[in-house]
């Protein structure tokens, strides 16, 4: 894992660039370096499968945000890297595939019919507390779903779609340049070769309506704030057969009153009294699965850190917990009796110069400043 080299350096694309960004350069580079374009280049070969592994990465939001959080060790039984084309795809594969992107076309020249539904976004927020642990909840969302109506044709029952007249149906439009036959979507029936005259009076033509939806979200244990969860489906259904899109719910987590969470550990700061401090005690202490005896030893000092073992946030790739540190703040009582001023006093007299070493090192600095 450590001789990986960074996926973004690799496809040559930035932290921030977009998906399409990232889809863009991929395949640019796969062009460069397809086996089928190199044959007997081990060079090429092992560039191609660095390529396919950092885009099968970068191209998925829930392996790209822990790649982004934890490198190459977030993604350790993830179930590996599959690769965005593996070796039984030609060269003309991934030729014939950005032509449809750019096109519209199909590798028989005609355009392809279905469409593939929108992603939908949905923003979560769940306590502190359910982050750590995981939790089960309800969203609920509008969805383009298949007109039930007309079936997803946007044709109203009983009648039919005419062939484009301007197309003949084929869906395109031919035509020469220099020595090259180019095809362009038609504009007349948008590349699918007919004309809806009579549209469905549900969804007016459209094959998709509204729907609410609503959905239960398996929140796992050791999610942070800003963590993406796709739920693969469950977005916009597709245009005339198309696939559905994806759901991506983005977990907010709300800020909890006594834990700071830093990685798969939490920090909390615990006020203690001076004498508690001074002469050492018992203080009861939050944790995520209730109080704890938090052991203060006499000559505690402000700022002084304790530490629970396996009290943080369950790992969310692999086994095991973060653990959970205690930072003491010492507080000093703004007001004194009499009494408490004495006795102070007489602590005061009998204490040893030795006991306060910081004072006595400051001091010492501070005198040698001066005589200067």
């Amino acid at each position: 894992m450590a001789d990986k080299r960074d996926y973004y350096e690799v496809l040559q694309v930035d932290r921030t660039s977009t998906p399409e960004e990232i889809k863009k350069a991929y395949r640019r580079l796969a062009i460069r370096y397809h086996p089928d374009r190199n044959p007997d280049n081990k060079e090429a070969e092992d560039r191609f499968k660095e390529l396919s592994e950092a885009y099968s990465v970068l191209s998925d939001d829930q392996k790209r945000s822990l790649y982004d959080q934890f490198g190459h060790a977030g993604l350790a039984g993830n179930g590996g890297f599959p690769g965005g084309f593996d070796f039984g795809t030609s060269f003309a594969d991934v030729f014939s595939d950005i032509f449809q992107d750019f096109f519209g076309m199909g590798r028989t020249g005609r355009r392809q019919r279905g469409v593939r539904g929108d992603d939908l976004r949905y923003r979560l927020e769940i306590t502190f507390e359910e982050s750590v642990f995981g939790v089960q909840k309800q969203v609920h969302y509008a969805q383009l779903v298949e007109c039930d109506h007309c079936l997803g044709d946007g044709v109203e029952p009983g009648h039919k779609p005419v062939q484009c007249k301007v197309c003949d149906g084929m869906g395109e439009i031919r035509y020469q340049q220099a020595f090259f036959t180019m095809a362009r979507t038609c504009p007349n029936c948008g590349g699918q070769g007919k004309i809806i005259e009579d549209p469905c009076s549900h969804c007016r033509g459209e094959g998709r309506r509204k729907q609410e939806r609503s959905l239960t979200v398996q929140v796992p244990a050791g999610v942070s704030d800003g963590t993406r969860l796709r739920i693969r489906g469950e977005g916009d259904g597709g245009l005339a057969g198309g696939a559905k899109g994806d759901l991506f719910v983005q977990i907010d987590v709300r800020k909890h009153q006594f834990f700071v969470r830093e990685g798969d550990d939490i920090l909390c700061e615990v006020p203690i009294r001076m004498e508690v401090a001074a002469g050492g005690g018992i203080v009861e202490v939050p944790s995520l699965e209730g109080p704890l005896e938090l052991k203060v030893p006499p000559g505690t000092q402000p700022g002084q850190l304790f530490h629970f073992k396996g009290k943080g946030v369950p790992r969310l790739r692999g086994s095991g917990r973060g653990d959970q540190y205690i930072r003491v703040k010492v507080e000093i009582p703004s007001k004194l009796s009499r009494k408490q001023k004495r006795l102070l006093e007489e602590f005061s007299a009998e204490s040893s110069p030795s006991a306060y070493r910081s004072v006595n090192e400051f001091s010492k600095k501070f005198s040698r400043h001066r005589k200067r």
